[in-house]
């Protein structure tokens, strides 16, 4: 018997969540760096996510302020049986931005296009269980055997395998749909030009300066989005953001309330309504490139996860975070909760280090973006290292410099923090296949450990063959089993697990969930509002 999901609740769900029928307002929201992309296919970083799920759409998504996952192109889909086709019907009458109603041509193209290992998207490996993919990802073909467009409206997906993730990734970004034209116009450029068929259309980016967002007249969605427009200003820093939003000139600052000013913010009764916090699927780590010497080396690797004394880390940004003993955080199914991990104790890391052949220590660099409170972390972190031996010169750089570092393979060692993991969905499979898995250890991908463990990644296809319900518990102590055994192999150190905070202005609306929004990371800014929108 065929499962079918219809789409009109779903879509009345958004709207429901938006709370104005009409659309009113402008807000500013600030950040320090400008942004590196608007291009489906390639943005992969904290600020830009939910940015790009504001211009463009995808087969699925969340209901705001949550991981239910509902149709959004898709008006109803099907999934077979054995759990390997799923059928989706979309949405007659949307369009994109330069007036063209979304076939299912453009779906196909859209999925092919991040495969196309021309493309060099990092986020290709989600698609690795449609049928092609290993031919297309591999050049030897130009299209996903997998993918038929049964018709203008219907678009069919063949698996080689079942797959427990596969809504999922039809809600990620990678899987949102663009318009053929528009890409092959713009080229290269199309990340600076971007058309899709969101809530908002781009309509002006200055570089260094501002990018513009306003509503999009035509989107499908009633009710959404509730504002006019949204002014991004880049090139603000954090403490000069926070005093302007105490001015009224700022409605979000995009970087978060900073660590120096937190506790100040925090007990100030004038604010103390405004700061939002929220949990999030977050892991902070120090990433090791296994092809880099001495990272080569396990022992190696092992010996920097005993050197780091993460409870003085956790200081340093106000105990927001909890200590972090593996790579999955603690509300994710497949944490393993009697694992003790590596214990700090300088004095057995410098007897690995020892018997690695490397008792006087070694120099080495640790790339970390150049946001507050990174660089005092990366520091904290040296001298760490420096106590076992190790003399480390840190790379404090742009975010998207340091984005460049780990994709290229050019960093021997990297701290995520700023644009640590946030999972894209809420399932471990998200933690593996694009930072620790071998499609991610590729040119432009996020493993930037470049680590590959080809037997982790036939348990982890195993892991997401069990689609059935009745197999969930056997699905996550299998994954706690290959997070157990990534922490033997050591590519990363994983440092803590991080609570979101952000503050608001007094006149911004809307449920506090839309603003540390799981999925649509950082901010849902489809569903906000103003409160005085004139």
């Amino acid at each position: 018997m065929k499962r079918v999901l219809l789409a009109s609740a779903a879509a009345m769900a958004i709207a429901a969540a938006s709370s104005a029928a009409q659309a009113a307002g402008e807000i500013v929201i600030t950040y320090k760096d400008d942004v590196s992309t608007l291009d489906p296919a390639i943005g992969y970083d904290w600020q830009n996510w939910s940015m790009i799920k504001s211009l463009f759409d995808g087969l699925m998504d969340y209901k705001p302020g949550t991981t239910e996952l509902i149709p959004d192109l898709a008006e109803s889909y099907e999934i077979s049986p054995d759990g390997t086709t799923f059928t989706f019907k979309l949405r007659p009458g949307v369009k994109f931005a330069n007036g063209r109603e979304v076939t299912a041509e453009d779906v196909k193209y859209s999925i092919e296009r991040v495969v196309n290992p021309e493309t060099q998207s990092p986020g290709a490996g989600f698609f690795g269980s449609i049928a092609g993919y290993d031919e297309m990802s591999g050049g030897e073909a130009d299209s996903l055997s997998g993918i038929t467009v049964v018709d203008p409206m219907t678009v069919e997906f063949k698996l080689s395998r079942p797959d427990a993730t596969f809504l999922h990734v039809m809600a990620i970004n990678f899987g949102h749909v663009v318009p053929r034209e528009e890409v092959e116009k713009w080229g290269a450029d199309f990340g600076k030009h971007p058309v899709g068929s969101g809530a908002y259309n781009l309509t002006e980016w200055t570089l260094g300066q501002r990018l513009v967002f306003e509503k999009n007249q035509d989107y499908w969605r009633e009710g959404v989005p509730n504002l006019d427009k949204i002014t991004f200003e880049v090139g603000q820093e954090p403490t000069v953001a926070l005093l302007r939003l105490k001015n009224g000139e700022v409605d979000i600052p995009g970087d978060g309330i900073p660590p120096a000013q937190f506790l100040e913010v925090k007990d100030d009764p004038e604010y103390k309504d405004r700061i939002v916090e929220g949990g999030q699927l977050h892991t902070g780590y120090i990433t090791m490139n296994v092809n880099t010497k001495p990272f080569d080396d396990v022992r190696v690797r092992q010996a920097v996860n005993m050197a780091i004394n993460k409870d003085r880390v956790v200081r340093i940004i106000n105990g927001r975070a909890v200590p972090a003993n593996q790579p999955l955080p603690p509300t994710m199914p497949g944490y393993v909760d009697d694992y003790e991990g590596y214990a700090y104790d300088p004095d057995a890391a410098k007897a690995l280090l020892a018997d690695a052949g490397l008792a006087d220590g070694f120099e080495t660099e640790m790339y970390v973006m150049n946001t507050d409170p990174n660089p005092r972390i990366a520091q904290a972190i040296q001298q760490d290292l420096a106590a076992i031996g190790i003399k480390v010169d840190i790379k404090s750089l742009a975010q998207a410099n340091v984005i460049d570092a780990g994709g290229n393979g050019t960093a021997p060692m990297i701290w995520s923090g700023g644009m640590a993991w946030i999972a894209d969905f809420p399932d471990p499979s998200n933690f593996y296949g694009p930072i620790l898995g071998c499609d991610g250890a590729v040119q432009g991908g996020w493993n930037w450990s470049w680590y590959c463990n080809e037997e982790l990644d036939a348990m982890a296809q195993k892991a997401d063959a069990m689609t059935d319900p009745a197999m969930a518990a056997e699905r996550e102590t299998l994954w706690g089993e290959i997070f157990l055994k990534v922490m033997e192999d050591a590519p990363w150190a994983p440092v803590f697990n991080e609570q979101r905070f952000t503050i608001r202005s007094a006149r911004m609306g809307g449920d506090d969930a839309l603003y540390v929004d799981p999925v649509h990371i950082p901010v849902h800014y489809d569903a906000v509002t103003v409160t005085d929108a004139q």
